[in-house]
């Protein structure tokens, strides 16, 4: 068996030709377009690589992007200030704070200062809260790609049976929340599991996002499984995902590829919260 591959670039390119088009009647409707404010703090080139394709795909897609950077230095009372200034902001609608911050500042009391209505990256406690409990909430951005790209195979994952391997509050977590949403039966597994491999034979679907280059062997997945692989690690050969591809592709039904699978949906599920964010706000039907 050779898995296919599910194409996130192909994934993504629809939803955000969706959201474009969306954004132009929701511009129709309320004689404005949506905004998305991005914070960067100091000079990571990483960061500022990512927080560049934001404003890009932003602009692309129809909707007023702001970028505010602050110095490695700042104090926290500086970011709080702006994070304050932009929740009150009426023509803001998305509020995205750049992760890692500096040492100096407390990122939790930051994604907490953010109004629940603007956290387009899904990190407030209210959305986490909404979303564990079944409630409409603006959902992480890449877990909500995952899921997108599941159900790109998968129209009904219902039944199924899900391991995600990692339980991180970006991606593990929401993730396996989403799934339970879809009706799958969901184990969550980390470094501490027992006997990882077999409970990974046993899974339909596998959501690897532990961040260790090339983690999970290709004998540890079931025959026709589904994998998403979130991982993205830097390594001498270039970038690897958290699946050894090459042994995993021989067994798999269907898997995404590093690069080219879960990165792009990750952009493309932020411009869709900023247009949900807006709909909600303005009290517009949000059309996806």
């Amino acid at each position: 068996m050779t898995a296919s591959i599910i194409d996130g670039k192909a994934v993504a390119a629809t939803l955000r030709s969706q959201v474009a088009e969306g954004v132009a009647t929701f511009q129709a409707q309320t004689g404005r377009a949506p905004g998305l404010a991005v914070v960067l703090v100091g000079e990571d080139a990483a960061s500022s690589v990512y927080v560049r394709s934001k404003g890009k795909a932003t602009v692309a897609a129809g909707m007023v992007s702001v970028e505010h950077r602050l110095p490695a230095d700042a104090e926290q009372a500086a970011l709080m200030a702006l994070v304050a200034e932009l929740n009150a902001d009426p023509a803001i609608d998305g509020i995205l704070v750049q992760l890692p911050l500096p040492p100096q500042m407390d990122a939790q009391a930051v994604i907490a200062a953010i109004d629940p209505n603007k956290d387009v990256d899904g990190f407030h406690p209210a959305n986490a809260g909404r979303l564990a409990t079944g409630l409409p909430a603006l959902v992480p951005c890449t877990p909500l790609g995952c899921l997108m790209l599941l159900k790109s195979v998968h129209p009904s994952l219902s039944g199924l049976d899900a391991v995600v391997v990692g339980r991180s509050n970006i991606v593990g977590k929401p993730m396996a929340q989403l799934l339970l949403g879809e009706s799958c039966t969901v184990t969550i597994a980390h470094s501490r599991t027992r006997d990882l491999p077999a409970r990974l034979r046993a899974a339909d679907i596998v959501v690897a996002a532990v961040g260790i280059p090339r983690m999970i062997r290709g004998d540890w997945i079931k025959p026709g499984a589904t994998v998403i692989d979130v991982g993205i690690n830097r390594t001498e050969t270039g970038l690897v995902g958290d699946v050894d591809f090459a042994g995993a592709v021989a067994v798999a039904g269907a898997i995404t590829p590093v690069p080219g699978g879960v990165g792009p949906m990750t952009i493309a599920c932020l411009l869709r919260n900023t247009l949900e964010a807006a709909c909600r706000r303005d009290g517009v039907a949000f059309p996806l």
